[in-house]
Parts: C-alpha cells; sequence; structure tokens
C-alpha cells in the first residue's frame, strides 16, 4: 500500500483537493442561500441544477477528451470551476447559482473523468486495486475535511468562497505534474434500458429511487438544517456523519451482501434507513440523536449503491458489466436530478421534516420493491455470484469499470488458487 501510495499520491492529492472544494460548496451554498433570503424551493433548485449538470457532462465530456484532449480539457474546466466558486458570492440570488451550479457540476464530471483516466492508466495490474480504494477513501476524507472548513470563517463573507477556489486552483498543480502520461480514453458504451431492465428491473428501479436519497441527503441536508435553526457548526457535524457512515458501513453491508441472497441484504439496508427516517421524522429527536440518524442513513445509503450495481453484474456476462454500469450510473443521475426538488416542494409545504419523510418514503420504497423481486425469481447461488466492489456515487463510469475490472480479475485469481489447493489436497490423498 505505500508503495501504491508513493507512486499515486500527487494525483490523490488532487483528488483530494478537488473533493474539498465540491465538499464545500454544496453545504455552503445550503446556508448562505437563507442567509440571502432565498427560499426552499427555490434553494432545491440551485441544488438540482449541479446534478443535472453532471449528468450533462457524463455525457458531452468523453466526446470534448476525444476531440481536444485530456489536458486541455482538465485545464478548462478547472478554471471554470474555480471562477464559479468565486462568482457566487459576487450574485448571491438564485437564478444566477442555478446557471452556475450547472456549469460547475459538467466541470466536476469533466475533471473526475481527466483525473480518475490518469489514475487508472498510472497504475499497474498489480497496483490497481489497491490504487482504487485509495482513491475512494481519499474521495470520503476530502469531503469530511470540508466540512471542517466552513467552521474557518463567515458564511456571510467572502473567505468561506475564496477557500474552495483556490484549493480547487491547487489540485490541478500535482495531477498536471505528475510523472503519467496523458491517458487514452474510449467512450463506454451505454447498455440500453430494456436490456438493463430484462437483466435486472430491481436494479434500475433501485438505482433510480438511490439518486433521489443521494441527492438529497448531501444536496438538501444544509438547506434543512438552516431552516431547522442549526447553527454551522451543526450543520458541517450533520453533513460529515453521513460521509462516515457511508464508509464505515461499507465493509460489514459487503461481506453480508457475499454470502446471502443480495435481495435481502438490499432489503434489509433500506428498511433499516427507511425506519431510521421515519422515527427522526415522527419525534424530531436532540441533535445529538441526529447525528447517529445520519451516520446510519449515510451508512445505508453509499453501501445500496455498490449493492445494486453488483446484483445487477449477477445476471450478466463480464463483457457487459462495464456497459451495464454506465448505463445504470445515468439512471441514477435522473433520479438525482429529481431529489432536491421534490425535497425542496416537501419542505416548503410541510416544513423542515419534509427532508426525512422524503428519504424515508424512496428507502421504504426499495425495501418494498426488493421484496416484490424476491418472488418474481429465484436469487443465484452465492457461488455464482461476483464478489462486492466497494463504489462511490461520486465516481464516473471511468473509476467504476476500472473498479469492477479489478474484482472479476481478483475473484478469478481467488478461484484459480482454490482450485489449485484443492488439487493438491486430492493429490496428497491420492500418494
Amino acid at each position: 500500500m505505500l508503495l501504491v501510495l508513493r507512486q499515486t499520491w500527487p494525483l490523490l492529492l488532487g483528488i483530494m483537493l478537488l473533493m474539498v472544494g465540491n465538499g464545500m460548496q454544496g453545504t455552503l451554498l445550503g446556508i448562505r442561500g437563507k442567509i440571502e433570503g432565498i427560499n426552499t424551493f427555490y434553494m432545491s433548485l440551485v441544488m438540482s441544477a449541479y446534478f443535472a449538470g453532471f449528468l450533462f457532462g457524463s455525457r458531452m465530456v468523453p466526446e470534448m477528451i476525444a476531440r481536444v484532449g485530456h489536458v486541455r480539457v482538465f485545464a478548462a474546466l478547472g478554471s471554470l470551476i474555480s471562477a464559479v466558486l468565486i462568482l457566487y458570492a459576487a450574485f448571491p440570488n438564485w437564478p444566477a447559482w442555478v446557471a452556475m451550479r450547472v456549469l460547475i457540476g459538467f466541470s466536476f464530471s469533466g475533471v473526475y473523468i481527466t483525473a480518475e483516466s490518469w489514475l487508472n492508466a498510472g497504475s499497474t495490474n498489480e497496483t490497481r486495486g489497491q490504487a482504487l480504494s485509495l482513491y475512494m477513501i481519499m474521495q470520503m476524507f476530502g469531503i469530511v475535511t470540508a466540512q471542517a472548513l466552513l467552521n474557518v470563517g463567515d458564511p456571510a463573507g467572502y473567505l468561506l468562497f475564496v477557500i474552495p477556489s483556490v484549493l480547487v486552483s491547487l489540485s490541478f498543480t500535482p495531477i498536471l505534474l505528475a510523472a503519467s502520461p496523458a491517458p487514452s480514453f474510449e467512450t463506454i458504451q451505454r447498455m440500453t434500458f430494456k436490456r438493463l431492465w430484462e437483466a435486472s428491473p430491481l436494479g434500475m428501479v433501485g438505482l433510480f429511487l438511490l439518486g433521489g436519497i443521494i441527492s438529497a441527503m448531501f444536496g438538501m441536508a444544509s438547506v434543512w438544517g438552516t431552516a431547522e435553526g442549526l447553527d454551522v457548526k451543526q450543520i458541517s457535524a450533520f453533513v460529515a456523519a453521513i460521509y462516515v457512515g457511508g464508509l464505515v458501513l461499507q465493509y460489514p453491508i459487503g461481506w453480508a451482501s457475499d454470502r446471502m441472497d443480495r435481495r435481502r441484504v438490499i432489503m434489509g439496508a433500506a428498511l433499516a434507513g427507511a425506519v431510521v427516517t421515519f422515527t427522526i421524522f415522527a419525534l424530531n429527536p436532540p441533535f445529538w440523536v441526529l447525528l447517529i440518524g445520519a451516520t446510519l442513513i449515510g451508512g445505508v445509503a453509499n453501501p445500496l449503491y455498490s449493492l445494486l450495481i453488483a446484483y445487477t453484474n449477477d445476471y450478466l456476462d463480464s463483457s457487459d458489466m462495464a456497459a451495464a454500469s454506465a448505463g445504470l450510473m445515468f439512471v441514477n443521475g435522473l433520479g438525482a436530478v429529481a431529489g432536491p426538488l421534490v425535497t425542496g416542494w416537501l419542505m416548503s409545504v410541510m416544513g423542515p421534516g419534509g427532508f426525512f419523510l422524503y428519504i424515508g418514503v424512496l428507502c421504504a420504497a426499495i425495501a418494498g420493491y426488493a421484496v416484490w423481486r424476491m418472488t418474481r425469481r429465484e436469487a443465484p447461488s452465492v457461488d455464482e455470484t461476483g464478489s462486492y466492489t466497494l463504489l462511490s456515487p461520486t465516481a464516473t463510469a471511468v473509476a467504476v469499470e476500472a473498479r469492477l475490472e479489478v474484482a472479476q480479475e481478483e475473484a478469478e485469481a481467488a478461484s484459480e488458487e482454490e482450485a489449485e489447493t484443492e488439487a493438491a489436497k486430492n493429490e496428497d490423498a491420492a500418494a
């Protein structure tokens, strides 16, 4: 692991700084919106705009890279991000923020694709798995660090907008000066919705609903916090708890999914999320209970993303996994665009509690649909399923495809080793 870190640290450092900048701007806008008197529904438009831009970027940036190259795309989009982060404070009104959030979502999609391509190309077959694991960890670390930085300045001023702009600008330096050459890039073809539905209705429906959950949590958490009357320190702690829970609970949920029907794990995780959110909605508990709730909600929502992709891949040939994952990510992005809009509407109608009610209803819907799908067909045996792979909802198709390839190679190597061990035992027994 240390060798991998030594080889990839410029890329990982750049990615971490990118995530700090992105994590700060999302939470900060929710807080600043309240200060500027922007109502909840208009803020939901602002938050949704990022996911719309990100979705457009995932479709259009690969064509830009093919036309002008990685370096030019990376530099151009990076400069745009840095400029927009400063302009938020200069134009504190919701129509301008909507336009800028579309631009920044589009741009972040592009720089993630480029950075992940460099990381993938700069790793060998032996180190790619560890490099991608470090990448996921640095993503989470960057976002959690961003929440801590929100406490170093006044959200009504300019400093908190300057910090992420500077950090994003600095993030390009280690990436562009890394020894790794510019990678080749091939556009990943998406599987048709019809083929995806035939492979896994649960995968499609689950990821669409999960997109709404994740975008509501990460896009509207700070808007909910300001409506609830929380201060900056409390809001940043609440958002950080969501991400920490998503990282910590990935492993036990993934371990369980490799040993039983994945639909049961999906159902259990989604049901747990529904119970937690409905409880918070009904009881309006103290802040320390909210932190525990945020940890649990994030802890089930993030693994559900990996679970649903893994479950869909259980019904596909290995050659189809990349195309299926790209299609599923697009479905997830469509749900993400709708998430803040519906949450904002509910909060404007029924108050801050609409935030938890919305997440609870979608979690319950995923759990219920998983139960219904269990009555429609038999689950594949555990021996026939692939292994659970840690994936981040913020990663692009480049990182997801590479991660799935590594998991497949590791599973094949483990299977060969097991077969050799069994053969050696049989030879010893015969002797």
